[in-house]
């Protein structure tokens, strides 16, 4: 194929040869005037000068046509999914496959695009962003159609098909069927996080996507980390507002329900899944000191450095048995609440610490029994023994005795020692890791922790509960216990302070009791045997916590219902791993059969499952503006495909049309000056002398 164009290298800048052409017409002009004769032989001669110095030549190029490229644009969003639409995408590509290779010099690229499961974006469907960048490596001339193989619910569709930067047509052929119909939940409002024990709530809205009016209403079901909170019926097209409670620190997973509606294409749109960070607004701590000491301080200390710590001490300083005649009315400055402590308001302390307490006859029984009945009930208590607990004046002798996880043996070690982590302490969260707890050991010694002395010792024997540090003679030094709902802590000395005073290195204090604190209120973090699952970066990231030494492989329920297991991998003592890359979008249950947990992944409401329902309607202007047109493939015979020019109509009835294109490559060029030397010579002497002849007449 060859083509033809007039090319004009000028020998003169462009601005002098217009200067030249300026001055020749007003000498021209000038003649005219004058009447001068052989002015039309002068403006001759002028001209053959002028398109001499424009230097104009005929070009001949030749050209290969290039093939016409038509890109078919496959949906795989995870609405695809539903019903029979991806057999149909599948049928529907094979078919344009064998049509478009028919047609000759036309290459076809099919684009795969819009999944967008297993991410934490909410965009839908997008196709138009992968036409983009497959349209940037293509010649606008070359490109003939595009073709779409989706539902039409797709979310980045351009304003116009001039944005696209092509002039072809876009076709459309519809997956799925007619009149379809779908009932979504939508949770319109929810906290990210929130005070633990507090009342919160969140806003939802279930919707009938039906032909007609929608009315009724749906059961909904919410449950907290898999346990059911409630379940009532929501009006169908309205807003509904339910209130729950979060009961630990850290995040929990609410997943609401919706029961399936009078007409269904997925029920992956009747769940919605939401995470709450629990937080704790105020600690209150309750701190029982039975007499003077120098560890009382450290104590107080420790709570009172911590901000979120509202802190209420009770110091029995004058014990009953110092007799001196003085009314009680008048033993104390201000008169204690004791009654409203341990009695009205006791079921508000989030933990209560006995320091050194020995019976004395300040708190009567009753008041035990109640702290008893507390921890039975959901609190936490901490008892840091002193000399006495070996006595009949033990608290172990009273109600509390049977939540105490130690029962006195009568005997006090007073000599130095060393304390530390025992073996199942090394997998136990609160004592795990401690800063020097594992000092490297000298030649022919056993390894001891990097920390300083304590010099006494209240013996017991450990009756429930794990022990988790020990000292003299590996006796129980600090046993850790569940009571009822609640939790219990049991410090066999009186000497933790000498390591808050840097004695010998000192030692954690305060970490440790911080994490025995955190343990007793039930903080996630230090839970011992747990299992734990988050979304993060694409991956669903497992851990279990045990005591145990061999953990079983844990069973991963996908949203779509599917099943895989997964081995867990060792990461240090107590704790092992698994890791998940996840595909799709939704909740994820994961179990090893003796514990369950829950994983939400992706936003909380998919914009892909707003309305899964087949339609053309959001595409429908895009197609008419490049004159493509919409076929839906259920119930119909798939299209035949023709080329057509740029003027013609591109579909008909039971075909549709791609652009034939006028992209090519040049081959070969051929460069024929219009204007050779010896012409332009002839040219203008011929027509000098031709006007001065016709001046001399």
């Amino acid at each position: 194929m060859t083509a033809l164009s007039i090319q004009w290298a000028p020998l003169l800048p462009e601005a002098l040869l217009a200067a030249l052409a300026v001055v020749a017409f007003l000498l021209l002009a000038l003649a005219l005037f004058r009447r001068a004769s052989g002015v039309i032989l002068r403006a001759a001669a002028f001209a053959v000068l002028l398109l001499a110095l424009a230097n104009p030549s005929l070009i001949e190029e030749q050209r290969d046509p290039l093939s016409d490229v038509v890109f078919v644009v496959a949906d795989e969003s995870a609405s695809q999914d539903i019903g029979e639409r991806r057999n149909q995408t599948d049928t529907a590509l094979a078919h344009l496959l064998e049509e478009l290779g028919a047609l000759g010099e036309t290459e076809v690229r099919v684009i795969r695009a819009g999944d967008s499961r297993g991410t934490e974006t909410n965009e839908g469907t997008a196709l138009f962003g992968a036409l983009r960048q497959a349209l940037a490596k293509v010649p606008r001339q070359r490109v003939a159609g595009v073709i779409l193989l989706s539902d039409g619910q797709i979310h980045d569709l351009p304003e116009t098909v001039e944005s696209l930067g092509i002039e072809a047509p876009v076709h459309l052929l519809l997956t799925g069927e007619e009149n379809e119909g779908d009932r979504r939940l939508m949770v319109t409002q929810a906290p990210s996080f929130g005070i633990v024990g507090d009342q919160l709530s969140l806003t939802l809205q279930v919707d009938d996507l039906i032909d007609g009016p929608a009315g009724g209403s749906g059961q909904v079901t919410l449950r907290r980390n898999g346990e059911l909170l409630q379940s009532l019926d929501v009006p169908i097209g309205s807003e509904e507002e339910l209130t729950f409670e979060l009961d630990h620190r850290g995040p929990s997973v609410l997943e609401i329900e919706v029961a399936p509606g009078p007409e269904e294409l997925t029920l992956a749109n009747n769940r919605a899944a939401v995470v709450v960070n629990g937080v704790r607004d105020r600690l209150r701590v309750l701190l029982v000191s039975g007499e003077p000491h120098a560890g009382e301080r450290a104590w107080r200390n420790i709570l009172k450095s911590d901000p979120s710590v509202d802190l209420v001490h009770f110091t029995i300083l004058r014990p009953p048995e110092k007799q001196d005649g003085t009314p009680i009315r008048e033993l104390s400055l201000i008169a204690f609440p004791t009654r409203e402590l341990f009695e009205i308001k006791l079921d508000e302390f989030d933990l209560i610490i006995f320091d050194r307490y020995r019976r004395r006859g300040v708190l009567p029984s009753i008041y035990l029994e109640n702290v008893a009945n507390y921890v039975e009930q959901g609190g936490a208590l901490l008892e840091a023994v002193g000399p006495t607990f070996a006595s009949p004046l033990s608290l172990y002798r009273t109600p509390l005795g049977r939540v105490l996880p130690g029962e006195p043996t009568g005997v006090i070690f007073e000599n130095g020692f060393h304390p530390e982590v025992t073996d199942i302490g090394q997998r136990h969260p609160v004592t795990a890791g401690l800063d020097g707890s594992a000092a490297a050991p000298s030649e022919g010694a056993e390894s001891t922790p990097a920390w300083g002395r304590w010099f006494r010792q209240i013996d017991a024997d450990p009756t429930s509960g794990v022990i988790v540090m020990q000292g003299i003679e590996q006796r129980p030094l600090l046993i850790l216990d569940r009571v009822g709902e609640g939790r219990v802590a049991q410090l066999m000395s009186d000497h933790m302070w000498l390591w808050s005073r840097g004695f010998e290195g000192g030692g954690p204090q305060a970490e440790l009791l911080r994490r025995i604190s955190h343990w007793l209120m039930k903080e996630p973090d230090l839970e011992e045997d747990d299992l734990h699952a988050e979304v993060r970066a694409g991956q669903l990231q497992i851990v279990r916590r045990s005591l145990g030494e061999a953990l079983p492989d844990v069973t991963v329920t996908l949203p779509s219902g599917e099943e895989r297991s997964l081995p867990l991998t060792p990461e240090g003592p107590g704790r092992a791993s698994a890791r998940l890359s996840i595909a799709e979008n939704g909740l994820y249950q994961i179990t090893d059969g003796t514990l369950t947990t829950l994983a939400a992944a992706g936003p909380l409401n998919p914009l892909e499952l707003r309305d899964p329902r087949s339609s053309g309607a959001l595409i429908d202007p895009l197609l008419r503006e490049s004159g493509g047109a919409l076929r839906r493939l259920a119930g119909q015979d798939l299209p035949e495909l023709r080329k057509v020019s740029g003027s013609r109509d591109r579909f008909g009835r039971n075909w549709i049309g791609v652009k034939s294109g006028d992209g090519f490559i040049v081959t070969g060029v051929l460069q024929i000056p219009l204007l050779p030397a010896l012409l332009v010579l002839l040219l203008a002497l011929g027509t000098a002398v031709l006007a001065w002849q016709r001046e001399g007449r």
